[in-house]
């Protein structure tokens, strides 16, 4: 028999099938940055109606990137890619957070172990200004590092110009919105409780905080009421027995035994009974009776009075026998405990503020490293052997010295608040610090005043909200939020400075002071506030000021530097305010989205961005938090060189992104065969689309070519509302089931004979390569704000046709937005083929039978006879089911295969043709078709 084969027009192209992305992506980056794709972005949209800004927020330039980073940047890279390709002018300025305690304790490690390999002569430490250069040079570094990671995974941005909080300008910028603050009254310094980092000797924000299990000492503490105290007990409560106890003692429960040393009064429950026992024991009635049946008490309940009874009567505390005021606190929780809470303001806010209305003595016996200072000794609080020693390790001496007075002693596992850089366990201590206020009043530009705390709260009422609950989180945060510590006891940062008085500490707020320090900041970077003198920077009509002024040694939060780049960033830079997206982890509602929220609030009374949406976290298969420890991280390389950065960007959008997202390399795997076939129907779609130099008119493409037409226009349309929303996963779904089902699943199958067996210019081929040449450009349009690398590649490998199509230029980013069949044309076609449909996957379900059965091999071994002539008025279903004839059933048996309700399928009556394989041939001969393509 002859082979036919070169009389077939096979599909060819030059895109390759598989992608080696790990060796071309850099290639094709490394050909954007010579194009510099971002200005000519930047320069294709210079006209547009509409712009879009996504700021970001600025990672660590601390170490290497992580999966984490690459979600993040990947979604931001989507996102403003999405925005671009609708026709808006995108300002992307990517930025690092330069300053703060990553940074610091990298470099206090590095330096560190290079003194232990110098000989101890040789050694030496670092003052403030040597080491604020290392922590620059340390940035700087890893800027670079991170930059080229970035660009790796096909991020597209002003990378030649990102924003660097420690570059003059930025810290000038960083420092006004301070004044702002300062000037508006906003800004306080207050002796009062936070955070407090021993291992960093420093001040923690709320967001520096991180909640993890820890084992601790739970004790319950008889204070023994003084005499005068307890007679009043004696004769006004009310008692069950002729007999009441000879002594009273409230009952304490806490798990910081350390913190009793700076005890200095015990709170109950306002207008709340509280219970004697036969033991003489005090303790909330509601719950006296669990305490006595776990048997943390003793003996039974004898007697009864309202808290108000004790209000300042004295008890005396076991540890030191300082006294203990008897105070009354709606803070008191009768969920657990006594009911009676150690209260030691030095360690505690709600203890703080509760004191505060008492006019009680603030005690804070603990040093900037978590250890007993000389106030022990000064004001008896502990004996001289605790001096010196870490409170958390002490704990087990101070229950020895408490003896008797512990009724009961257990240790429990509970959440305690961790430095989020250091992981140890942190204290809460009273020290002065710099504070945000939340409920101080302030000026309106209504002329009306509102708390810092309203205003957020009003102005997130304006902002959009991806996922939705997002704006319920963050409310809650604004609603209980304390005020916020911007201070912080380190080197590396932006300088709070104000000089202060010597006298009182109050700071000089002149406004011709303020901008004389922004101008030199501004020139000369704030590292002026440690190398010049007071009267150097006081300008001249102060500097009779500097023999009564001190510098103000603190620096800002890291999260204030962040929080300002709204201004410098969006306004000073872009002059865009507000941006139109952030987008972070969730974990930012309490970081940056707050500390953003709130100075752009102090700065104009509204939010710095219109929408906020948020992403998961990285963990492993089993749904853990990665970690080096558990061994189950996966470094960003061997994503990157094993799966390459396409199917790492696919594997974030398909995923929904709202929730954590697993890593594994089952994950990647199946990513990676989607990818595939993404890939394989691009390439089916080049390859038959190469030699067409002429598009046909629409009118004259057939139905079955308007009807996929219409339907991929209807879903790339859907596709795009998705994305949107940001709604990648729904909107790829749709996509990959269209490229499944229909795209590859119907229309490509069927339209093989004819690409493969038509003459080359025969019209119904050219219909169907006009046709494939649209699709292409619809899936290019919408894949490549996601496969970036990949489409650059189809561009590449594209017909010149199909680059005239849908190019303005010469690659992805001068891609066109694609014609589409819509309106109430293309619903027509649609509606035309919904019995088609139905009847296709019938007739599918039966031929998979038949097949089963060994009856038939192919299709088109097969006609077909419907059963009511009506189904005939629909003319493709030679092509549309790939038999090899189509008719009525007027009751033929001959040949018959099998019987539905809707038709008949029969074995065909020709032979099959040897070129073409269609069964319509005189038997040892073509087909008609076949013979004339030959012959022409």
């Amino acid at each position: 028999m002859q082979d036919y084969k070169d009389s077939l027009i096979l599909p060819k192209t030059s895109f390759p099938m598989k992608a080696n992305a790990i060796a071309n992506a850099p290639k094709l980056y490394a050909r954007w940055r010579e194009q510099a794709v971002y200005t000519h972005m930047l320069d294709k949209r210079q006209d547009a109606p509409e712009g879009f800004i996504l700021h970001d927020g600025p990672p660590y330039a601390n170490g290497h990137l992580h999966i984490g980073h690459a979600l993040n940047k990947i979604l931001k890279d989507v996102i403003v890619k999405h925005q671009y390709f609708l026709g808006k002018k995108v300002d992307y300025v990517p930025g690092w957070d330069c300053h703060g305690l990553p940074i610091e304790q990298q470099v206090e490690k590095d330096f560190k172990e290079s003194q232990h390999r110098l000989p101890p002569e040789q050694r030496h430490t670092l003052n403030a200004l040597e080491f604020r250069d290392r922590c620059y040079q340390h940035a700087q570094k890893f800027i670079g590092v991170q930059r080229e990671e970035f660009l790796r995974l096909g991020v597209v941005g002003d990378y030649e110009k990102p924003y660097e909080t420690y570059k003059y300008e930025f810290e000038a910028s960083i420092y006004e919105m301070l004044c702002i603050a300062a000037q508006k009254g906003l800004l306080k310094q207050r002796f009062k409780p936070v955070y407090w980092s021993w291992a960093c000797q420093s001040a923690l924000a709320e967001a520096e905080v991180e909640y993890k299990e820890k084992q601790s000492d739970s004790i319950f503490v008889s204070f023994p009421l003084q005499l005068a105290s307890a007679q009043k007990i004696a004769q006004e409560a009310h008692f069950s027995t002729q007999e009441s106890p000879k002594t009273f003692a409230l009952v304490i429960w806490t798990t910081t035994p350390w913190t009793l040393a700076a005890n200095v009064g015990i709170a109950l429950k306002p207008k709340t009974t509280y219970a004697i026992t036969s033991k003489g024991h005090i303790i909330a009635l509601e719950l006296a009776q669990k305490l006595l049946e776990q048997g943390i008490l003793e003996g039974e309940i004898v007697g009864s009075f309202e808290s108000e009874l004790l209000e300042k009567a004295l008890a005396t505390n076991p540890l030191n026998q300082r006294d203990s005021v008897v105070l009354l606190g709606d803070h008191v929780s009768l969920e657990e405990g006594s009911g009676a809470v150690h209260t030691a303001p030095g360690h505690g806010e709600e203890d703080y503020h509760l004191c505060l209305q008492y006019d009680l003595e603030v005690l804070v016996p603990v040093d900037d490293y978590g250890r007993y200072n000389e106030e022990i000794l000064h004001k008896k609080l502990l004996p001289e052997e605790f001096l010196g020693t870490h409170v958390l390790k002490i704990q087990p001496k101070i229950i020895e010295l408490l003896g008797d007075s512990v009724l009961h002693h257990s240790t429990i596992t509970h959440s305690y608040p961790h430095c989020w850089r250091t992981h140890e366990p942190i204290l809460y201590r009273a020290t002065t610090q710099w504070f945000i206020m939340m409920d101080v009043p302030f000026l309106q530009e209504d002329g009306s005043s509102k708390t810092l705390r309203q205003v957020a709260l009003e102005a997130i009422e304006d902002v959009a909200f991806y996922p939705k609950q997002g704006k319920n989180r963050l409310k809650a945060m604004l609603e209980q939020r304390p005020d916020w510590c911007v201070s912080r006891q380190r080197n590396w940062g932006v300088p709070m400075a104000f000089f202060l008085s010597k006298q009182t500490q109050e700071p000089l707020l002149e406004e011709a002071v303020l901008k004389h320090i922004y101008n030199i900041f501004k020139e000369k970077g704030c590292n002026a506030w440690w190398e010049q003198s007071v009267e150097e920077l006081l300008p001249a009509d102060f500097k009779h000021l500097a023999p009564n002024l001190e510098k103000n040694t603190h620096i800002l939060d890291v999260w204030f530097d962040s929080g300002s780049t709204f201004k410098a960033v969006c306004e000073e830079r872009l002059g865009v305010y507000p941006s139109d997206l952030v987008l972070e982890g969730s974990d930012q509602h309490r970081g940056w989205f707050q500390s953003s929220l709130l100075l752009s609030c102090i700065k104009h009374s509204k939010a710095p961005f219109k929408g906020v949406l948020t992403h998961g976290f990285t963990v492993d298969a089993k749904g853990h938090k990665m970690s080096k420890s558990k061994g189950n991280v996966f470094s960003l390389d061997e994503v990157l060189n094993t799966y390459g950065s396409d199917i790492l960007r696919l594997w974030v959008v398909m995923n929904d992104y709202q929730d954590n997202l697993s890593v594994s390399h089952a994950f990647f795997a199946q990513t990676a065969e989607g990818y595939k076939k993404v890939r394989n129907t691009l390439r089916f779609l080049l390859a038959n689309t190469a030699g067409l130099d002429t598009l046909t008119p629409l009118q004259d493409l057939s139905l079955i070519d308007s009807w996929i037409l219409a339907l991929s226009s209807r879903v790339f349309s859907q596709v795009q509302e998705h994305f949107k929303q940001y709604d990648f996963v729904k909107g790829l779904q749709k996509l990959f089931a269209f490229i499944a089902n229909d795209l590859s699943g119907i229309y490509m199958d069927i339209c093989k004979d004819s690409l493969y067996c038509d003459a080359k210019n025969d019209p119904a081929r050219r219909a169907i390569q006009t046709t494939m040449l649209y699709l292409a450009h619809h899936l290019s349009f919408a894949l490549a704000p996601i496969l970036t690398y990949t489409i650059e590649e189809v561009l590449e490998h594209a017909s010149p046709l199909f680059k005239e199509v849908a190019l303005v230029g010469g690659g992805v980013f001068d891609l066109k937005m694609p014609f589409l069949l819509e309106g109430a044309q293309a619903q027509s076609i649609l509606d035309q083929f919904e019995r088609p449909l139905a009847l296709r996957a019938r007739f599918s379900e039966a031929l998979d039978g038949l097949k089963k059965d060994k009856q038939v091999k192919t299709s088109l071994e097969v006609q077909i006879y419907f059963k009511n002539p009506q189904d005939l008025e629909f003319t493709h279903y030679v092509e549309w089911l790939m038999v090899s004839a189509v008719g009525v059933w007027e009751g033929n048996t001959e040949g018959m295969l099998l019987e539905t309700p809707d038709f008949v399928l029969a074995r065909a009556s020709l032979e099959k043709c040897p070129r073409c394989w269609r069964f319509l041939a005189p038997q040892d001969d073509l087909c008609g078709r076949c013979v004339e393509v030959l012959h022409a």
